[in-house]
């Protein structure tokens, strides 16, 4: 499965904002992460779309979360930007060529496609089970506890 790069963008925003103090410019995100800020705009806003964040008018305006980041899983996150489609898609291929099956014959799901949706399953499942919370918490733990003081400074920073 291949995920879009603004499916890391996302994330990483999501964690940033959990840590800010007052709403946070797309283009200071897009400096934070050193990302163009145009993409980024447009992923930030699928994430508004989606209710995890809104924007927020006037001269100290920008994004904020729309609600705890440990209310906000991967999956949230990962479907506002690349969207809830099942990965796989079944054609029924196995309708096709010279042995292939009539469609009488094909009421119940190939083998194929269970395995897949099983795995699709398990990958949704797993990313349901991850806050942004805990995304923060792993990367402070990560960084030996100095990466979210940082990111609290930096961000800070910007609005003085």
């Amino acid at each position: 499965m291949k995920m879009s790069t603004g499916v890391e963008w996302a994330l990483h925003c999501c964690v940033s904002l959990g840590q800010a103090l007052a709403p946070v410019p797309a283009a200071r995100l897009a400096e934070l992460h050193g990302v163009p800020t145009a993409y980024l705009a447009k992923h930030l806003q699928g994430l508004s779309r989606a209710g995890i964040v809104r924007s927020v008018p006037g001269p100290a305006g920008g994004y904020v979360l729309t609600r705890a980041a440990a209310s906000i899983t991967m999956l949230q996150v990962v479907e506002a930007v690349d969207g809830a489609e099942p990965a796989f898609r079944c054609t029924e291929i196995r309708q096709n060529g010279p042995l292939g099956l009539p469609a009488k014959s094909c009421r119940t799901r190939c083998a194929v496609m269970r395995a897949m949706t099983t795995a699709d399953t398990a990958w949704r499942t797993a990313l349901a089970a991850v806050t942004i919370a805990d995304l923060a918490a792993s990367i402070d733990e990560d960084s030996a506890g100095t990466a979210l003081d940082e990111l609290r400074e930096w961000l800070n920073a910007g609005n003085r």
